[in-house]
């Protein structure tokens, strides 16, 4: 029997998967802010959106009738609030059985990102971070943004030029936090597609410390004075970034070296920022997997939504 052409076709041309966006919603105000966030940056890369709740109860079909319906108004609640938002966005919803940070992993496997809603401080701003959050952010095998409650589509965005908030004037800076000891593609090429996607301006930040003498080595950078130390650094950050220069020559760039504590660079340069973007070396510890110093100050402590792009 002769095979239908259209099958062939289809074969050796098989469908595109478009990954989508995923946030995590549990019904908590700062679960739908990160829902908002995450169906704007649906729209800038043209992904759909998907809802995720996770539950931990009975398998489907045996839980009580008020768990069901709990379950399903979460979602429920979360879906029309983005419909209302974003009419011509292509949403669904997915209820996943288990613990939250194995069901949110699961889900982020399938995933474009993920976006998760925490807490602001009482005293200060930033990040209030609940054991599932930091789980999903230290065993995440592709990129988690962090947003806080609160977060309005005009925090993104520049004042007008009254100084009053608005959703029609340009991007705030996208702020890369990169390690020239150890600068990683993955996480440099998501800070330029995120400024391209915005027009916005890309800040690339290097802080660097005095070495102590142990740590010195024959023809070592640490041997030069601070201002050619200085140097070295603003050299070396400008030959890393040339090559993400030419590829995405449509975003501007401001090459900012340091010398200063990182987490406390990171905290100021991230300061009016629309996006900050910090690396995270996905490694075994002896006490399980976590962020280092500087992710784990920037997703405490930054009021802007924070991505952390996990790498090798």
């Amino acid at each position: 029997m002769r095979a239908d052409p259209a099958q062939e076709v289809r074969a050796m041309f098989p469908p595109v998967v478009v990954e989508p966006v995923v946030a995590g919603v549990d019904g908590s105000a700062e679960s739908l802010a990160a829902a908002e966030w995450a169906a704007r940056e649906a729209v800038r890369r043209e992904r759909p959106l998907r809802l995720v709740h996770a539950w931990n109860g009975h398998p489907p079909g045996s839980e009580g009738i008020a768990d069901r319906d709990l379950d399903r108004s979460v979602l429920r609640q979360a879906e029309e609030k983005i419909r209302r938002s974003h009419a011509g966005l292509h949403l669904d919803g997915e209820r996943i059985q288990g613990p939250a940070t194995a069901a949110l992993l699961k889900a982020a496997e399938r995933a474009e990102l993920l976006v998760l809603g925490s807490r602001g401080l009482s005293g200060f701003t930033g990040f209030l971070l609940g054991s599932v959050a930091l789980g999903v952010v230290a065993r995440a095998t592709g990129p988690v943004v962090l947003v806080r409650a609160g977060e309005e589509a005009e925090d993104e965005r520049l004042p007008a030029a009254d100084g009053s908030t608005s959703t029609q004037t340009g991007y705030r800076d996208v702020v890369l936090a990169l390690d020239l000891g150890d600068p990683c593609d993955e996480v440099i090429e998501f800070a330029f597609e995120a400024a391209r996607l915005r027009r916005a301006r890309l800040r690339a930040v290097h802080a660097w410390q005095d070495p102590s003498a142990l740590s010195l080595g024959p023809g070592d950078i640490a041997l030069l004075n601070g201002p050619q130390r200085a140097q070295e650094w603003q050299g070396f950050l400008s030959a890393v970034l040339q090559v993400w220069r030419d590829k995405y020559p449509e975003v501007e760039v401001v090459e900012t070296v340091v010398r200063e504590k990182p987490s406390t660079a990171l905290l100021r340069a991230a300061s009016g920022a629309s996006l900050l973007v910090v690396g995270h070396r996905l490694t075994e510890r002896p006490a399980g997997p976590r962020t280092g110093p500087v992710t784990h100050a920037a997703i405490h402590h930054v009021s802007c939504p924070v991505a952390v792009v996990p790498h090798a």
